[in-house]
Order: C-alpha cells, then structure tokens, then sequence
C-alpha cells in the first residue's frame, strides 16, 4: 500500500471518518473520495501526501475546520475540491501556497469570515468556485494576481463594496458571477467577462450602475466638479448633522417604549398552533433540497424558494423564506415577523402559511416562514425588469399604479390604525410590494417592522412635516412609510418617463 499512486473510493456510499493512515501512502498523487457518506474532520495527516496532485472529497458530510496542512499543500496542482460540505470556520490564508493549482472548489461549503489576500498567491488558477458560503467583506485587491483565471463564482454570499475595476483586465474571463451579494457601484467596462453580457451575472445586486449597454443598468452620475476642499468640508458637516438628528430619534423612541409595559416574548408555537404543522424535512423535499433553480429571491436576512407544499394529497404552490442565522439580526428577524403576523390579516398583506422553527440533518438551527406564492412577482420587476427576466412585459400603465399605490396605502392604513398595537413596516419599497394573478398588491417582508404606541406613530406622522421629507422619507421608512411608497413610485415613474424619452 505505501507505494499506492492513486486511490479512488468515489460513489460507494462509504460512512464513517477518514483514516489518519490515508497519510502513510506518501507515494499518492490522485486521491477519490467524493460521493460518499463520510463524517467528521479531515485528518491533517493528509498533508504527509506531499505528491498529492489531486483530492476531491467533496459531496460528502465533512466537518470542521479545514486542516492548513491540507488546504496549503503546495504539491497541489490539478484539483482540490471541497465542496459540499458542512465545514466551520474561514478559508485560511495558507490557501496562498498552492501556487500551481487549476481548480480550487469549496463552493456550498458554509464557510465564512473574509477571503483571504493569499488568494491572489494561486498565480495557477483557471476555476475558482467560493459561491454558497457566507463569505463578507470586499473582494481582497491582491487577487489582481489571478491573471490566468477562467472561471470565477462568488455568488450567493454576504460580500460587499464595489467590484474591482482589476477584473476587467482578466483576459481569459470566460464567466463571472457575483450574484446574490452586496455590491455597489459601477459595473467595470473593461475587457474579459466584462465585454460580453452573457459571461457575467450580477442578480441580486441592486445598486449597481454603468456597465456594457447590454446589462440595461442605469447610468451612473458622473462626478461634479467644484472646490474639492469645500465638498470634503461640507459633506462631513451634513453626515454628522443627520447622525445626530438619527440619535435624537432613536433616543427618544427608546425612551418612549421603557415607560411602556414590557411585552412578553410570543412563543413560535402560538403562531404555529394556528397553523399546518410542517418540519425541515417537508420544506426539503418542497423545494427540491432548497435547489438554486427554486430560489426566486434574496434580501438582508435569507433566500426565498418557491415550492410545492403537499397536504392530504393537495398540492399547494408556496413561497419559502428560509433565515440566514448566521447573519446578525438573523434570528430576530424571524421572531419580529411571527409576532406580528399572529395577529394581522388582511387582502393587501402576503398571507402566512406556516412557520418552521426546527434544526436541520446536521443539527444547525432552522427557521423559515412558509408564504402563499405571488404569480407576478415583485412591483420592483414590473417597473424595471431585470435584463435577466426572459418573459417580455407590458408597462404598468396609470390605472394599474394607481390601483397597485392604493392597495399598499389599504395595508398600511390596516396597520397603523386598525391593529391592536400600530405597526411601522419600516422597509417599504418596490421590491417588497409583490403582486397575484389580478395584479392586486400585497405587502411582504415584516422584518424590520416596529410596533409602536399611538402616541409614538403619531409623532412620527407629525415629525414628518416639521422636518426635510425628502431625507425623512428616503432614510428613515418609520417616518410617514405611505408617503414614502408614493415618493418612490412618484420617482419610479419619473425615471420611466426620463428613459422612454431618451430612447
């Protein structure tokens, strides 16, 4: 056996960890472990393999954290690929010593932290897949040394900040895809995935500007001139001038609701005594394993998929909004919209179906909140469709608008004054509003609403008029939300109007 070159187990529904002695075949160059059904962590006498050219244990149900001996192992130079697994912990940063690799995939890995600035050290690279992690932060500026790559997938993870103009200098780009993140700013106009609007995606990213004609985004403004001395004075005057009003504000509600009655915590199973009762299991198999083809959208807090929910042999179509917990705010955010959809209802309002509040095959915590599905999607897909949308739609037209703004302004009015305890949605906007079959509209997303006295929704109402609309209206959705809706979908319309008359 030590003098073993290549092993491959692959696809045999093995079980169990793998051997420490797998580090004694110092002789091995290809090792085949995906596909199985192997447990715990990576021995790091793996490491001991140093003519190890290719590992692939992907598929499998590994834990831990990745060993830097594996992950640095700098014979490594056709395949390490990791994927699809349940590791903990970051991508480690001697991830730089693999020089001469082609393909690293840890994609679906629950990997997170930062990537590392060693990444741009893998000078070899042609693929490179991180994408269904919960990696944040900016894309590091030292993967400019990524000259040779071919294949970059970042999608679906909690990264931020503008996309490097470096990119546009990859000219072996051949796919590009940052979907479902948090980039900002202009798209490069470079060269490599950058001239071809069918080698990039960049869904899911919603304030992106500029770019080739045919990613149809909005013109980024262009930069005004003037005293740069005096702008650099200026903004950092009105920043602190609105921070502090912020301070003021969150001050006085903070104030406000300690001389309130502390309300008891509503437990998940008073809403979902009401309700089916449905586990992980049954939300797995209606969503098809939560598959990437089911996911029909993506916000602060988690994914939202589309299902078929099956109840005594009827088939319901279901839209499943599964909790990013890993993410601050994550776990609150569920709570915030059980407590407040116990009580509401209304023809205006998404309609829960169910609440899930369970652990997963792996024993992470699970949440997720079961909606009716919304045929029409979003009004934010209505008024600017995504260039990604094939099906070819019929403008909004005024009478639609106007029935659509009235339906938000009826939930609205159900909310602030016909609840028990008025509620503030604090997050109104297009892409929140989602729309059935009869184009009737209907408030979604309850998690970041706050439920108030009268007297505090009063005072915001009249807060309101005393201070700048403008700025109360676009920052704070707490503050007068209806007429909020109306400014953005006064100004929706306005850029309709702007863009038809500049075609």
């Amino acid at each position: 056996m030590s003098i073993l070159v290549e092993l491959d187990i692959s696809m045999n529904a093995l079980s169990g960890s793998i051997p420490a002695s797998l580090g004694n075949l110092t002789k091995l160059s290809n090792l085949f472990l995906q596909g199985n059904n192997l447990e715990g962590v990576i021995p790091s006498s793996l490491g001991n393999c140093k003519r190890l050219i290719l590992l692939d244990l992907s598929n499998d149900k590994l834990t831990g954290e990745i060993p830097q001996q594996v992950i640095g192992l700098p014979s490594l130079s056709k395949l390490l690929n990791l994927s699809r697994n349940h590791f903990t912990g970051s991508l480690l940063m001697e991830v730089g010593n693999l020089k001469s690799l082609g393909v690293l995939d840890v994609s679906n890995s629950m990997l997170s932290g930062e990537l590392p600035h060693s990444l741009g050290s893998c000078e070899s690279l042609e693929v490179l897949h991180l994408q269904d992690n919960f990696f944040k932060g900016s894309i590091p500026s030292p993967m400019i040394g990524l000259k040779g790559i071919e294949e970059l997938d970042l999608s679906r993870n909690n990264l931020s900040g503008e996309i490097p103009k470096f990119l546009g200098g990859f000219v072996f780009l051949k796919k590009l895809d940052l979907s479902f993140n948090e980039f900002w700013g202009a798209v490069p106009t470079g060269g490599g995935a950058f001239k071809n609007a069918s080698a990039i995606s960049i869904t899911g990213n919603t304030k992106h500007c500029g770019g080739i004609a045919n990613l149809q985004l909005p013109k980024c403004k262009p930069q005004k001139g003037g005293s740069s001395r005096s702008s650099k004075l200026i903004i950092p005057l009105v920043l602190s001038g609105l921070a502090l009003l912020v301070i003021v504000m969150v001050m006085s509600y903070c104030f406000l609701c300690s001389l309130r009655r502390k309300r008891k915590e509503i437990p998940l199973s008073t809403l979902a005594n009401n309700f089916l009762q449905v586990s992980y299991a049954t939300l797995l198999r209606a969503t098809d394993e939560f598959s990437s083809a089911d996911l029909i959208g993506a916000g602060s807090f988690g994914y939202v998929y589309k299902g078929i929910l099956d109840d005594n042999d009827k088939h319901q179509l279901v839209a499943v909004k599964v909790f990013n917990l890993l993410r601050h705010g994550g776990s609150k955010s569920f709570m915030t919209e059980c407590e407040a959809l116990r009580n509401i209802k209304h023809r205006n309002l998404v309609e829960i179906i169910t609440a899930c509040s369970s652990v997963d095959f792996n024993g992470h915590d699970f949440k997720a909140l079961v909606y009716e599905y919304m045929d029409r999607g979003s009004l934010e897909e209505w008024l600017h469709p995504p260039t990604e949308i094939e099906e070819v739609r019929e403008a909004l037209n005024l009478e639609q608008r106007l029935d659509i703004a009235i339906d938000v302004a009826s939930a609205l009015d159900y909310l602030h004054n016909h609840c028990e305890t008025p509620i503030v949605h604090c997050d109104l906007k297009p892409s929140n509003v989602l729309l059935d079959n009869e184009m009737t509209g209907h408030v979604s997303d309850f998690g970041r609403l706050v439920m108030t006295g009268r007297f505090l929704a009063d005072s915001f109402l009249c807060f309101s008029v005393l201070t700048s609309v403008q700025f109360l209206t676009y920052n704070f959705p707490t503050v007068c939300p209806n007429f909020t809706f109306f400014i953005r979908l006064d100004s929706a319309q306005k850029k309709d109007a702007h863009q038809t008359s500049q075609k």
